[in-house]
């Protein structure tokens, strides 16, 4: 077996390069959230606004959720990365349709407002709809 084979090859290795793709997405997925919410979510947790925490944990906790599921029914990082973004895309749907299927708040500027119940509501549908994108995906 060649030497440069073996390396790529080793699980110490494979477990770096996947923990190190999805830290760099999970960075990339947060500064598009950062784009389409209308506050500014790290300016609001070092405030001290408890919903916009718990939406941003949920959907850091749904990234991961879908990263799991993509890692371990991919055989390369290439297919991990590439259904992982595809989960991503579908998260962020479902948040975008929680926006719209709510006409009676918006979701978006209560969260911002700090109500702990939307932002409890908005992490909960973030982890359950990761579970089912992660368990579809791969």
């Amino acid at each position: 077996m060649e030497i440069g084979a073996a390396f790529w090859e080793n699980i110490v290795v494979q477990t770096a390069a996947r923990y190190s793709v999805v830290i760099l997405c999970t960075l990339v997925f947060l500064a598009i959230l950062e784009i389409v919410t209308s506050y500014k979510n790290w300016e609001e947790i070092k405030k001290g606004n408890f919903a916009v925490a718990m939406a941003t944990g949920g959907k850091i906790f749904g990234i991961a959720i879908i990263f799991r599921y993509s890692i371990e029914h991919n055989d390369t990082l290439v297919q991990s990365i590439g259904w992982g973004v595809f989960g991503f895309i579908l998260l962020l749907l479902g948040y975008f349709v929680f926006e719209f299927l709510t006409p009676v708040l918006k979701v978006d500027e209560e969260i911002g407002n700090g109500n702990k119940a939307v932002g409890f509501i908005s992490m909960i549908i973030s982890v359950g709809l990761a579970f089912v994108i992660g368990a579809s995906i791969g």
